[in-house]
């Protein structure tokens, strides 16, 4: 193509206008898997300037980039190849959209018309169709003109109303396609204002606060919604305004300090049981509050819930919701405290008192626990450790999974600051660790303490390469007790295997970050513990401490245990 003088047009393709439409909407990290047919995406990426991650696996690359949207509230960018990777990140797909963080899963493909007739082509799979179930919507792009409109559908879809996963499928054929470099510019899409305000109704606004005056034992629970809104100051000064006591869910701890004079986690049970009207603030009813029902929650018929949520669907999904206030958690909360006003009502201290000494006698018994010196050491006395240590690094970020692991260091762990604990989320999926760490170390450039069930660790580890090739300042703790839930099960068959939830014993995990250059270390007592966490995190080397736990010291799902059903049939 020439000119009126015969100069030829500049022209771009596939590949330079994926990349360009993704860093106009500053979406300048990528955590993905190079391989057919995206090698050269990344490639050509990371020449442009966009940070290109490459993982071992496009799970963890995809739990990254849904961590990386949880904390910035921008869509996390997941790269995978066709067919097999799209399947590996696919589940860290659905594992953000369940959570509702904002998140895009980028496929290479096979080309429709090959896929449509079955034709057998390389890792030829209807990607789409697959995708569409799993996550909050899917797109595919067939032109490169429509490169440009393609990203910011996904983007808008991805961070509006409830966040969640998009998948944007990329048919290799695409990436090729050449257009004049002039129209391919004009063709691309900033998005404005992807996710605006919701402000709620005012009559809605006004039956909360009805519900809310006629409460005696009020209680907040604040969920990891609140935490995404960033909307940390008008959420203190709801809490403090009100005067009710609070319950941070995992993610949500630290937007008010756990040692907060209104918080009621150390009584939780006392609170859900005897509390009246429940204000839900980002926060769901499903099986991490036992549904709203239930003996955790006393006489479920005479609780009243206020629920804060952006989905509407949301409301009624368990119990009935007394006073449903749909918008975002900023917009609701200021409608709240403006309709409060000055001569707000706090609790009165028949609820408050009560509530007050049974925190204190909790955290007292706690306090004898977590100064154990055992050698080797309980959950307890290693999670003691580690609590003293993050409270003197208020900063550094705090990834955690397992089971007795994350059960007991969710209650022992206090927080200070907001979306600096990483957890399972709503699922209480395993595995999601590394992915967490690599990108709480990227999007925020703190240090990283992630405490690992030894279990756990195993979905995921072979990411300790990755984190020494990039050199970040992550800092795994694995809890080795030789087991899942615990290391002393039989095999009671009486057969050569060992049982099902054991492990090879005193597994060596320090030396598999050795042989990738970083530092290890194998500690027995909370003494070294102490040394070789305090050393990592001063350093910022990638390290990982291999913390010997009492085989014998975990309960079978840490807390959870009623969820896996037992057998009563003997059979002889």
């Amino acid at each position: 193509m020439t000119d009126n003088e015969g100069t030829p047009d500049a022209l771009t393709d596939g590949f330079h206008l994926l990349i360009d439409a993704l860093k106009l909407n500053d979406l300048n990290t990528i955590y993905g898997v190079p391989g057919i047919p995206v090698t050269d995406l990344g490639r050509m990426a990371q020449d442009a300037g966009i940070r290109v991650l490459s993982f071992r696996h496009e799970q963890n690359a995809g739990n990254a980039a849904a961590i990386a949207g949880f904390l910035t509230k921008k869509p996390g960018i997941c790269l995978t190849v066709s067919a097999p990777g799209f399947l590996n990140g696919l589940t860290a797909l659905a594992h953000a959209t369940t959570n509702c963080w904002p998140m895009i899963l980028i496929s290479g493909s096979s080309e429709r018309e090959v896929v449509d007739l079955l034709q057998g082509d390389y890792e030829e799979m209807d990607q789409l169709a697959i995708a569409k179930p799993l996550c909050k919507a899917a797109y595919r792009i067939l032109h490169a003109e429509d490169i440009g409109i393609g990203v910011a559908r996904a983007i808008r879809s991805a961070v509006s109303g409830r966040p969640g996963g998009v998948y944007l499928d990329i048919p290799g054929a695409l990436l090729g396609q050449v257009m004049d470099e002039a129209e391919g510019a004009k063709s691309l899409v900033k998005v404005i204002d992807p996710a605006p305000a919701q402000i709620p109704a005012p009559s809605a606004v006004s039956r909360a606060i009805e519900v809310m005056k006629g409460a005696k034992k009020p209680l907040i629970i604040l969920g990891k919604g609140a935490a995404y809104a960033q909307a940390d100051e008008v959420v203190r000064e709801f809490v403090e305004t009100s005067g009710m006591p609070f319950l941070p869910m995992s993610m949500a701890k630290g937007l008010l300090p756990d040692n907060h004079q209104q918080s009621a986690a150390a009584a939780r049970s006392m609170a859900l049981k005897e509390s009246d009207v429940v204000i839900m603030v980002g926060a769901r009813l499903n099986w991490l509050l036992s549904h709203g029902k239930g003996k955790q929650w006393g006489d479920a018929h005479s609780t009243k819930f206020v629920q804060i949520d952006i989905e509407p669907r949301e409301m009624d999904s368990n119990v009935e919701i007394a006073a449903p206030l749909v918008g975002d958690v900023e917009s609701c909360l200021s409608a709240l405290l403006t309709e409060m006003g000055s001569s707000w009502e706090k609790p009165s201290e028949d609820w408050l008192g009560p509530l007050s000494v049974k925190k204190e006698s909790n955290l007292v018994k706690m306090a004898s626990k977590l100064l154990n010196n055992s050698n080797p050491m309980d959950y307890h006395a290693a999670l003691g450790v580690l609590r003293e240590i993050i409270a003197e690094r208020p900063d550094a970020m705090l990834v955690n999974e397992g089971a007795n692991t994350l059960d007991l260091a969710r209650s022992i762990i206090n927080m200070s600051k907001p979306r600096k604990r990483l957890d399972v989320g709503t699922w209480g999926v395993m595995g999601v660790g590394m992915g967490s760490a690599i990108a709480a170390a990227v999007e925020t450039g703190n240090p990283v303490l992630a405490i690992e069930g030894d279990s756990a660790f195993g979905f995921s580890g072979m990411e300790v390469e990755t984190i020494c090739r990039y050199n970040l300042p992550v800092c795994i703790v694995i809890f080795n007790n030789n087991g899942i839930y615990r290391g002393t099960d039989v095999n009671t068959s009486g057969g050569s295997d060992v049982a099902t939830t054991v492990f090879v014993k005193d597994a060596r995990y320090d030396q598999m970050m050795e042989a990738f250059g970083g530092a290890g270390a194998y500690v027995t007592s909370p003494d070294e513990l102490r040394r070789a966490v305090n050393e990592a995190m001063d350093s910022g080397r990638p390290t990982l401490v291999n913390a010997v736990i009492d085989e014998a010291a975990g309960s079978e799902s840490g807390n959870i245990g009623s969820l896996n059903p037992q057998s009563v049939v003997s059979k002889k």
